[in-house]
């Protein structure tokens, strides 16, 4: 008898939204809610680590660094083991041990055990963000992919935004260790619910010949009813390359995009992470109250949550470069202007929104434009690599933020400063138009 032929894109391609897309779209996206709670968390706790063991403000400076550095670490060592072993162990693994870190950052006691503890912690969170968007990606029909990537990477934004609101709250009443400790608890809860819920690449599974079981298993979840047994033929139009993923990026055209891809992501993240991890402390300078400063700083993902959201609407209309070129430009003038309007609220709120808007909200669209170009077994290693390369901006803003705090910056200077990267960005986006097409 002849096997029934089965495509697994034709399938995703078919599949109508229901109740197993949106429980991925919500694993995936509370996953990067609590990579973006880590990541700024110490941004927010910061003020009152100082005032608790006075220390100065520079001495941070390598601590926000040295988890931005972990991360870095984790993207380039970890996606490749998503590529290779699939993306549901990746994420479960690497979220018990971001709660099991968390918890055990309540109990620091120096500056030399919390810069450890970060590290640590950001090289098991590298993995997290490349593999959240590759399986959503894998799962979506073509028409909705680059929407849904962005609407689940928005849950970075959202969980730095919170981590805002839970630190304004918690900090005065339990002090900054009770941050870390719901930190801690509630990746936790979200670990176990993943070990249930959270599917694997239907794709992956057949390129790795997995077996047949595995994956009647998802796919009939995508399309229920679906009939597969030992004698169906299940295909994907991808062919199965064992190369190594990393070089795989240079290779078949490839290489262009990836170079432009790492470097868009350099300059971008050196702002992101200069701006989230230095903005609360020098608003509170500035003669700000220490939860003022915290709301202020939050309204820099809060304009990152609304970019993230808006941004795919317009990148599915007018295309990546287009969008992304512009938002650089005008991210680096709002940059720019925040640090000589510090004295008035109202326009220091809105710079910092817009700011938010199109330098965090323009960081998943750089991220999506990876998942797109890359195909499935090259995916979270496309994606990682360039957050990883991007990564190397993000350990180098706050390090550089604060030595130019320590040699007495004035903020004014320190933003016009901050403003560079943005327009060089926008300059990277430009060539990119170039090679987008080929």
């Amino acid at each position: 008898m002849q096997s029934e032929v089965i495509n697994v894109d034709q399938v995703v391609e078919q599949s109508r939204f229901g109740t197993f897309q949106f429980g991925l779209l919500l694993l995936c996206g509370l996953c990067l809610i609590i990579d973006g709670f880590d990541i700024q968390a110490m941004g927010y706790v910061a003020p009152a680590i100082i005032g608790d063991w006075h220390v100065n403000k520079a001495s941070l400076g390598p601590v926000f660094g040295a988890g931005l550095f972990g991360m870095l670490l984790g993207s380039l060592v970890l996606t490749p083991v998503g590529d290779k072993y699939g993306r549901r162990p990746v994420l479960i693994v690497s979220t018990f041990f971001f709660a099991i870190c968390m918890l055990l950052t309540t109990r620091v006691q120096t500056i030399d055990e919390l810069l450890v503890l970060r590290f640590i912690t950001g090289f098991g969170l590298g993995s997290i963000m490349p593999n959240a968007m590759a399986l959503v990606g894998e799962f979506s029909p073509n028409g909705k992919r680059v929407t849904r990537m962005m609407l689940v990477s928005c849950g970075f934004t959202v969980g730095a935004a919170v981590g805002g609101f839970v630190s304004a709250a918690l900090i005065p009443a339990f002090g900054w260790r009770s941050v870390f400790l719901v930190g801690g608890l509630i990746p936790a809860a979200l670990g176990v619910a993943m070990l249930f819920w959270l599917p694997e690449s239907i794709q992956f599974l057949v390129l790795r010949k997995r077996p047949m079981s595995q994956v009647a298993r998802w796919l009939n979840k995508v399309q229920p009813g679906l009939q597969v047994n030992d004698g169906s033929t299940v295909v994907v139009k991808e062919t199965r390359n064992d190369g190594m993923p990393v070089a795989e990026l240079f290779r078949d055209g490839r290489a262009g995009v990836t170079v432009l891809l790492w470097l868009i992501s350099f300059m971008n993240l050196i702002n992101l992470y200069f701006l989230s991890n230095w903005l609360p402390t020098l608003i509170k300078d500035a003669g700000y109250s220490t939860g003022t400063a915290v709301l202020i700083g939050t309204s820099l993902q809060v304009g990152g949550i609304v970019g993230t959201l808006t941004l795919g609407w317009f990148i599915n209309r007018f295309g990546f470069t287009k969008v992304l070129g512009s938002c650089f430009v005008v991210a680096c003038v709002f940059i720019a202007l925040i640090g000589h309007v510090a004295t008035m609220p109202v326009l220091l709120f809105v710079s910092v929104v817009v700011a938010g808007f199109c330098v965090v909200g323009g960081q998943p669209a750089v991220n999506a434009l990876a998942g797109t170009f890359y195909p499935t077994q090259l995916r979270s290693t496309g994606i990682g690599w360039a957050l990883g390369i991007g990564r190397i901006g993000s350990v180098l803003g706050p390090v550089i933020g604060g030595q130019l705090i320590a040699m007495q910056w004035a903020n004014s200077s320190l933003f016009v400063a901050a403003a560079v990267p943005a327009i060089i960005s926008a300059l990277m986006v430009a060539r990119l138009h170039w090679y987008r097409p080929q």
